[in-house]
């Protein structure tokens, strides 16, 4: 019962009160009709609540950041009484929203809810009740939906950015020589064709087959590309609202930016997530670009690893990595020093610092500290 039908109620009582005690038929006649409104009330709107039958779905699972989708909503009651307005109430992605409309018995009624993606994440979308009034606002009864919440992706959408270096003489081609120069780890033997260097001729197994065989090698795979991205809790943002959603969104869509320049043309990259959910991402094929965007999504960012830590961890992989793309939100002498270390052990290196304050004094000395070891710092700007 709400207010009003509290405040009826009362009314009721106290004309009820004054019939019985004064005798004057005017409370009488105005007790029965305050009784049949609230029992006219009270009889729709339970009507209504036993009848009526509510089905969600999302218009689409997952879109780009950004973009927009629809929560789906059928109603249908078998009430054949006049009641008043329905109130749904649903969990749009980081805050709430409602909507009134009213629905005539024996009828389904379908809404279309819009969903905002705002920000880069997984949520729990559902209608969470709806609320049925009778006509005089006296009663309001709740009731769920069917359906369980769906997961809702909102995917970082990449941006342009230049495509890293390479270390220089690590592009596949001095490896390649390499491997032919080692005459201990032949892939096969061919036989000799002209043109063929005799410094590859297979000698022994020449002479027991008795023809000349020359030796064949495998050629290696193209170097990765490692991108080491910081899955703690956002440094910053505090001051706006959505201030820690957006650098969330930085940090997502510029690791996509990166993994898509490079898998364009089938660079192979590495991307291990140090987070809540760890998790690692390997791929030299563009179509492999949507699964990193849904790992992101899911990613919570919140209680990961010590970035400084996860530097250090990732060294032993510097042997195969061409470039090093690093993307945080913290810049400090322990991360100073990882990053230093990852380009004294060959590759080429990146470091792309989200922040508000990109102008920051404190952080000059540590920039200059990193341009001297020869690592390429980028400013991201959250929107």
């Amino acid at each position: 019962m709400t207010r009003r039908g509290f405040a009826l109620a009362a009314a009721l009582i106290t004309a009820g009160v004054c019939a019985l005690s004064l005798g004057n038929l005017l409370y009488l006649y105005l007790a029965l009709l305050l009784l049949t409104v609230l029992g006219y009330a009270l009889l729709s709107v339970l009507w209504c609540f036993l009848t009526v039958s509510c089905r969600q779905q999302l218009s689409l699972n997952k879109v780009n950041r950004g973009e927009n989708a629809e929560l789906l909503l059928s109603v249908r009651h078998g009430c054949p009484l006049p009641v008043g307005a329905f109130r749904i109430l649903w969990d749009d992605p980081g805050q709430a929203g409602e909507y009134v409309f009213s629905a005539p018995p024996f009828h389904t009624v379908s809404c279309r809810l819009p969903l905002s993606a705002r920000h880069v994440g997984s949520y729990a979308v559902q209608a969470k009740r709806l609320e049925i009034s009778d006509v005089f606002g006296l009663f309001t009864f709740k009731k769920h939906p069917q359906r369980l919440p769906e997961n809702f992706l909102v995917l970082p959408k990449p941006f342009a950015i230049d495509k890293p270096r390479v270390s220089p003489g690590d592009d596949g081609s001095a490896a390649l020589a390499r491997t032919q120069e080692d005459y201990n780890a032949p892939e096969d033997v061919r036989a000799y064709q002209p043109g063929d260097a005799m410094k590859r001729v297979h000698w022994k197994l020449s002479s027991r087959k008795r023809e000349l065989l020359v030796r064949r090698f495998e050629t290696p795979a193209p170097p990765d590309t490692l991108i080491l991205l910081d899955c703690a809790e956002p440094l910053g943002g505090e001051e706006t609202a959505d201030g820690k959603m957006n650098l969330r969104d930085a940090l997502c869509e510029t690791a996509v930016a990166v993994a898509k320049m490079q898998m364009a043309d089938g660079s192979p990259i590495r991307l291990p997530l140090y987070g809540q959910m760890a998790n690692e991402f390997t791929s030299d094929n563009a179509s492999g670009l949507a699964l990193l965007q849904e790992m992101l999504a899911m990613q919570p960012f919140f209680a990961g690893e010590d970035f400084a830590r996860v530097l250090q961890l990732e060294l032993r992989r510097m042997r195969r990595t061409g470039a090093a793309v690093i993307i945080t939100t913290r810049l400090d002498a322990r991360i100073v020093e990882g990053v230093s270390h990852i380009r004294r052990m060959g590759p080429t290196a990146r470091l792309y610092l989200v922040t508000y304050t990109p102008d920051d004094p404190a952080l000059q000395p540590f920039v200059t500290r990193l341009q001297h070891h020869l690592v390429e710092v980028c400013y991201v700007t959250p929107a």
